[in-house]
């Protein structure tokens, strides 16, 4: 493993997950990976999709999508394409990620970066494929409640909907909550097993 996307969604630079990306990407530094991180707020990351990028499939929409005027929508889909994992850490909203990071998803993997759609129903034939892909959630819901009423769609999202256009990278999900009323100690726990559970999943570089 040698290059790793880190993609940050929170809107405040004080939350508990700027501290959770924080220790992640530090440790990955430390095991030897190469680390591009992005804190898609602060660099004001575009989300919203022109007309000529909501089509998904054929040769055509390959070229438009090559036009990139935008050059942080550039460089994203550039060190996408060089990546060998993708970490991501987002707050659960609305059993969601953040919108700007849903437009993320909408603009970056697209087809001739990580993908090729020969027709809308077909499979897709990955361009770009990751090993990993790593993601942790913050969440206020409780899991006797998320398992009983929500059914966790970020697991879903994540696994089954993207995952497979990163060419079915092996997934690693953590979930840490109630994070609003959690403890300075549990604060601080949760960011050491995150940081072993990254270390543990990426080990060192070779």
């Amino acid at each position: 493993m040698s290059l790793v996307m880190l993609l940050l969604a929170h809107p405040r630079t004080d939350s508990y997950c700027h501290g959770i990306a924080e220790r992640i990407g530090e440790r990955l530094l430390r095991l030897g990976h190469e680390v591009r991180s992005h804190d898609l707020y602060a660099e004001r990351f575009d989300p919203l999709v022109p007309p000529f990028e909501s089509h998904t499939s054929g040769l055509a929409i390959e070229s438009l999508l090559a036009q990139e005027a935008d050059p942080v929508l550039a460089l994203h889909r550039e060190e996408l394409r060089q990546a060998d994992a993708l970490v991501v850490v987002h707050p659960n909203w609305w059993g969601m990620p953040p919108a700007i990071l849903s437009g993320w998803v909408d603009r970056v993997v697209v087809p001739g970066v990580a993908y090729r759609l020969a027709e809308a129903s077909g499979f897709p034939e990955p361009l770009a494929p990751l090993s990993e892909l790593f993601v942790v959630n913050t969440s206020d819901t409780t899991d006797e409640r998320e398992r009983d009423l929500y059914g966790d769609p970020l697991a879903s999202i994540w696994g089954r909907c993207v995952a497979p256009y990163l060419g079915a990278p092996r997934v690693t999900r953590r979930v840490l909550r109630p994070v609003a009323a959690a403890s300075g100690e549990q604060r601080r726990a949760w960011l050491d097993e995150v940081e072993t559970l990254a270390a543990e999943t990426f080990g060192a570089a070779t």
